[in-house]
């Protein structure tokens, strides 16, 4: 079911551009520039499918729109290959500030797995620091328009959780506000890693995890009453749990009562969920219905470089397909700012001197 529009689309690309912008849910590795590929792949001597940037990218949304979560993420072996040394972690990060701040984004975190960039000799430690410094780059360049913090992942289909999940609470007052598990649901439910969530929830730390987008309600389930998840990353598919009968009643399961009524986090991700299948357009996307039905609902990139997308794009899509206006802009946005692994009063800091100021410009 489709959301019908609220009010009519009121709003240019421009001012959604210009609007103050909360992203929780954007993958490091999944957002490099395609020319900077080229050069870290010249440097470090790694094939590439293409030989120029706007083939490149070309390249990558291609092979993203597969329809398939595990073809996907087949395509981050490539922009993992680039990222293994400290220079070009630095120089990843930094351009990945520089990008945000560019679109708009007042405060973001953004995702990635340590463990995944250790094959040329770096330690977990040393990525995290060499993050932590572009990330501070980022933000000098930007003359103080946009807070960028750390979320740390560990690979579902590894072992390396629990090293992950002390190096979150070893940085957490140095940039790291969380922890993450992402990778392919099916076959590797979240209770794989339950060591690593039960020590976060004992040392007071937060954490998200990847659930409801390439498996169904069972992931969600575990992620919220066997693992604690403070938010879910997509959880697109707690749909399934929610009927819409024809007269237009909406009648909801007992899980996805419990994520309304508790409030729970939902990363929405609305082009990415087109290209993996989770849902079949931005028309039709759940995120709709849910906003109708006022979960928590937050927008976001996934992965800027195989979706070709931005926060600006994702907005945009959102009026267009359902003709939100600056007043549902504006509550997508202090809903992710409201769940941000920011500490609450830099967290109000924001909304009321950032991000409320800004819509209201616009006349949210």
């Amino acid at each position: 079911m489709s959301a019908t529009p609220e009010q009519p689309t009121a709003l240019s690309r421009d001012q959604v551009r210009a609007a103050p912008k909360v992203l929780l849910h954007d993958h490091l590795d999944g957002g490099l520039r395609p020319a900077t590929i080229l050069e870290l792949a010249a440097e470090c001597g790694h094939a590439l499918p293409a030989g120029d940037a706007d083939s490149l990218a070309a390249w990558f949304a291609d092979s993203a729109d597969s329809g398939s979560l595990e073809r996907y993420l087949e395509t981050f072996s490539h922009t993992v290959a680039v990222m293994q040394t400290r220079e070009a972690l630095v120089r990843v990060a930094r351009e990945c500030v520089e990008d945000l701040a560019a679109d708009g984004v007042v405060y973001a975190e953004v995702r990635y797995a340590p463990e995944q960039h250790v094959e040329q000799g770096l330690s977990l430690d040393e990525v995290v620091s060499a993050v932590a410094e572009g990330f501070a780059q980022g933000e000098e360049a930007a003359g103080g328009r946009i807070v960028v913090r750390q979320l740390l992942t560990a690979m579902r289909h590894q072992a390396r959780s629990m090293e992950i999940a002390e190096l979150v609470v070893a940085w957490r007052d140095r940039g790291v506000v969380g922890f993450d598990i992402a990778g392919a649901e099916a076959g590797y439910p979240p209770t794989r890693h339950l060591d690593a969530f039960e020590y976060l929830q004992r040392e007071n730390s937060h954490f998200t995890i990847h659930a409801g987008e390439g498996f169904g309600l069972p992931s969600i389930w575990q992620a919220i009453q066997w693992c604690g998840a403070d938010r879910l990353g997509h959880g697109v598919r707690i749909v399934d749990d929610i009927t819409v009968h024809d007269d237009g009643s909406v009648e909801l399961g007992r899980l996805a009562a419990y994520v309304r009524d508790k409030r729970i986090p939902l990363e929405m991700c609305p082009a990415s969920n087109v290209q993996t299948g989770a849902a079949t357009s931005i028309a039709e996307h759940p995120i709709g219905l849910l906003k109708q039905l006022r979960f928590r609902i937050t927008v976001n990139t996934d992965n800027r470089l195989m979706s070709r997308t931005s926060m600006t794009d994702e907005m945009w899509s959102l009026v267009q397909a359902f003709g939100y206006g600056a007043h549902d802009l504006r509550w997508f946005t202090v809903n992710a700012m409201k769940s941000a692994f920011l500490p609450f009063d830099e967290r109000l800091a924001l909304i009321d001197g950032v991000i409320k100021p800004g819509y209201a410009a616009l006349g949210g």
